[in-house]
């Protein structure tokens, strides 16, 4: 049987995992991070993108936060998201949508809060199709 640590994923909305696992990657703030159990201890940003995560028996699971921080101790790894949502639930089409309006505002530029505003919109879209993506690439489609 594989070592395993507890996991919990939240956000400020709900919590959106909590079991065994084997294995999660994540975007850090530094790059990407892959952490196993026993991990030393770490706290670190995270950048928008997916947690991947191989639970207790190998099945592979997959989530999309848009930042937040990733709290690693030796039996426990704690994921605090701005907010997440399993990918099963991102919507492409909703994305390419919010990735088109956030360009369409950057390139207006009529005020400065409004351009850091339609950059940060930019980015969460970006990371969301990133996500979709790899996920259809793990999936072979």
């Amino acid at each position: 049987m594989a070592m395993t640590v507890h996991c919990d994923i939240v956000s400020a909305e709900e919590e959106l995992f909590s079991g065994l696992i084997e294995f999660v990657s994540v975007t850090g703030s530094l790059g990407d991070l892959g952490v196993y159990p026993g991990h030393a201890p770490l706290l670190t940003e995270l950048k928008p993108g997916p947690v991947e995560l191989r639970k207790q028996g190998g099945e592979q699971d997959i989530f999309y936060v848009s930042g937040g921080f990733i709290e690693i101790q030796p039996h426990k790894v704690t994921v605090l998201a701005d907010t997440a949502l399993h990918a099963a639930d991102l919507n492409e089409a909703k994305a390419q949508e919010a990735q088109k309006h956030a360009e369409q505002a950057m390139s207006d530029k009529t005020a400065e809060f409004e351009y850091s505003k339609a950059a940060s919109q930019l980015a969460e879209a970006a990371a969301q199709l990133r996500t979709l993506q790899q996920i259809r690439k793990k999936l072979g489609r």
